[in-house]
């Protein structure tokens, strides 16, 4: 019992600990060293909160050409869309305006002079020789990817990008290939450009006649070559754009959005923990301080991967919440049939557990397989709630299957033998 006691008095603080610091942050000075970590809901370092929440900078583009066709006005938001994606800010929008513009809005950078230089570059991307001209477009290029690996039999492990091209992009890399490798003056490379900025300028040694190559040498460590990777594929633009607007917008949802949305939230909680604690005792007990261990670690998600939170992030949060209450009941219910049908606590905990497994991880699995849908064909605010959706089942299976569980076995090792306070009805049992 006193084992029992001392891992559950343990555990509970660990919990408590552990969720306050996630939420709050924590600040110490010890022996000339400073330790340090931000409040979830820090600005500038805890989640990141979405355009809705504490309103951003809305850039306006348009394109640089006399007429732009509904294909190529398309190719620019995917693009745009994908440097948002990559940046981290899968809570910005992305729109069209007319047929010539398109309305980028970005949260929590109140300068649009600074949310221009985030978003980076508008240039258009080319490959060129050593002496200018263009033998590729930025459209005929697939993919690039950062990789790590051997190259080939005779390499070592090294960084490099992989580029693939389309059908449209082979055979004009052919003849490039072909003509700088046969530079025989130290001019034998094709450089890639975002207008007139070089970001890469890979030497040639032989023709590249098929729709896949390797740029390596000089990279250092994997930022490199996936700079070098995302700055390929967020330049596919099929001509040059400009920022003819710039301004910042507040909050879509009003200065005190998020405070009232943290006290209403707060009050659903509240009322959650004294429902469970009512209806299923000391089982709800523990249901409440599993919850808590959710809230800690899904705030510790969030704000240490700069998760963007917006209304729909917080919708998948709240469905998620549920989803880890409704865990706990299945569990409880199937704690007490045992329970009234005889068994003792300790076996009733264990076959609870073992009959609602399947269950728990059949609700879990479609909505974590609903989750990845709605991220991989999704956009934006899409996948902003397929992150916190996904986030927060996986975390609500955790606190449900291991938390619960062994706090509950601790419980069982007090040796109580009053199962009302199981919520099953009273009687004298052995534990």
């Amino acid at each position: 019992m006193g084992k029992s006691i001392t891992k559950l008095v343990i555990a509970i603080v660990v919990i408590a600990l552990g969720a306050s610091i996630a939420l709050f942050g924590f600040d110490i000075q010890m022996f000339g060293w400073q330790i340090s970590y931000p409040s979830a809901l820090d600005e500038d370092n805890g989640i990141r909160q979405g355009l809705d929440l504490v309103g951003g900078s809305v850039i306006t583009y348009e394109a640089q050409t006399e007429s732009a066709t509904d294909e190529e006005m398309t190719s620019v938001e995917n693009v745009l869309r994908k440097r948002l994606d990559a940046l981290g800010y899968m809570e910005a929008t992305v729109s069209r305006q007319g047929d010539k513009k398109v309305r980028v809005e970005i949260p929590a950078i109140q300068n649009p002079e600074e949310a221009v230089q985030t978003l980076g570059q508008t240039a258009r991307l080319t490959f060129r020789d050593a002496d200018g001209n263009v033998v590729l477009e930025g459209t005929d290029v697939a993919s690039a990817t950062a990789r790590f690996g051997q190259i080939d039999e005779t390499s070592g492990d090294q960084h490099f990008v992989e580029l693939k091209l389309k059908d449209s992009g082979v055979s004009k890399f052919a003849d490039a290939t072909a003509a700088a490798s046969a530079r025989k003056d130290g001019t034998n490379y094709i450089a890639i450009m975002l207008d007139e900025e070089q970001i890469s300028r890979p030497s040639v040694t032989t023709t590249i006649n098929q729709p896949s190559c390797i740029i390596s040498g000089g990279f250092t460590d994997n930022s490199q070559t996936r700079e070098l990777a995302t700055l390929i594929n967020s330049g596919n633009l099929p001509f040059t754009i400009q920022d003819v607007e710039l301004r910042s917008v507040g909050p879509t949802l009003g200065e005190r959005a998020l405070e009232t949305s943290l006290f209403a939230a707060g009050i659903g909680i509240l009322l959650i923990l004294l429902f469970m604690l009512f209806v299923y005792r000391l089982p709800g007990l523990v249901a409440d301080i599993s919850l808590v261990c959710y809230i800690g670690i899904v705030a510790f998600i969030m704000s240490a991967f700069r998760i963007n939170l917006s209304l729909p992030g917080i919708a998948g949060i709240i469905l998620s919440v549920g989803m880890a209450v409704d865990a706990n009941v299945i569990i409880f219910a199937r704690m007490k049939e045992e329970l009234e049908l005889g068994k003792t606590v300790r076996a009733s905990v264990e076959s609870g557990f073992n009959r609602a497994f399947i269950a728990i991880l059949d609700a879990n699995v479609t909505t974590l397989i609903a989750a990845v849908v709605l991220y991989y064909f999704g956009t934006g605010p899409i996948q902003g709630f397929a992150i916190t959706l996904g986030i927060g089942t996986v975390v609500s299976m955790f606190t449900a299957i291991v938390v619960t569980k062994f706090l509950l076995r601790q419980i069982v090792g007090l040796k109580i033998k009053n199962t009302a306070l199981f919520g099953a009805k009273r009687r004298d049992d052995r534990v």
